[in-house]
Formats: C-alpha cells, sequence, structure tokens
C-alpha cells in the first residue's frame, strides 16, 4: 500500500510539494523537519490546559454568546436572496 503524503497549509508549500510529486522529486532527507521533541512537549502541554482554563474564567452568559456567534457563522449561508 502506497504512503499517504500530508500536504502543507501554506499555499505556496502545497504548491511545490504537488510538483514535487508530480515530477517524481521531493523524497529527500532533506525535505523533512526535524522537531524539537521538548518544544513539542511544552506546546501540547499549554494545548492541553488552555480550553479548560478559558472556559473555566467565563460567564455562563459569555459561553453562551460566544456558541451563539458560532453557531450563527456555521450555518450562515452566502447564497443572494431570491427577492
Amino acid at each position: 500500500m502506497a504512503k499517504k503524503r500530508s500536504l502543507p497549509r501554506d499555499p505556496n508549500q502545497r504548491a511545490k510539494s504537488v510538483v514535487d510529486i508530480a515530477t517524481g522529486g521531493g523524497d529527500s532527507k532533506e525535505d523533512t523537519i526535524e522537531k524539537n521533541p521538548a518544544a513539542v512537549a511544552l506546546g501540547r502541554l499549554g494545548g492541553l490546559k488552555g480550553g479548560k482554563a478559558r472556559a473555566k474564567k467565563l460567564t455562563a452568559e459569555q459561553r453562551s454568546e460566544i456558541a451563539k456567534r458560532a453557531a450563527d457563522k456555521r450555518w450562515k449561508t452566502d447564497k443572494p436572496s431570491s427577492d
């Protein structure tokens, strides 16, 4: 089974990756980025407690308002009205 490649989120990097894949290049060891394990652990630690800490300091009214705004954005349609 072929290995699935993940594409970068940045459009320019994604375009380069697509070209590399199409031309058969880009498999070199130089293209991989090694992450510092200590930095990864520190970032994960902050990410794990961030949402809970934010929710804890918000009032019920604030959480409700945030949820309403999120639902409005999620369900908003950009279709022009047919009037």
